[in-house]
């Protein structure tokens, strides 16, 4: 009996592991994307706004200023 439970605790653990990689390669990929695109900014300000806003104060933890306010610029001036 013993035995079967650690088993089940290897496999619960093995596939916790691979979920929390598979989140973290997802998000540095995602971070990725935002960072070289604007027009994905752009898209990801529509659909998810509130992703886009965890990358503004991510990267503005990190000292980069200003890629905010060019996004709304520039989404500004392509609305004109």
């Amino acid at each position: 009996m013993a035995r079967t439970m650690e088993l089940v605790a290897k496999k619960i653990f093995k596939g916790v592991l691979v979920v929390e990689l598979l989140g973290v390669f997802g998000v540095y990929f995602l971070f990725n994307k935002m960072n070289a695109s604007q027009d994905f900014r752009q898209t990801m300000s529509k659909k998810f706004p509130f992703i886009l806003e965890v990358y503004y104060k991510s990267i503005e933890q990190s000292g980069m200023y200003g890629v905010r306010e060019q996004d709304q610029e520039k989404w500004l001036n392509s609305k004109n």
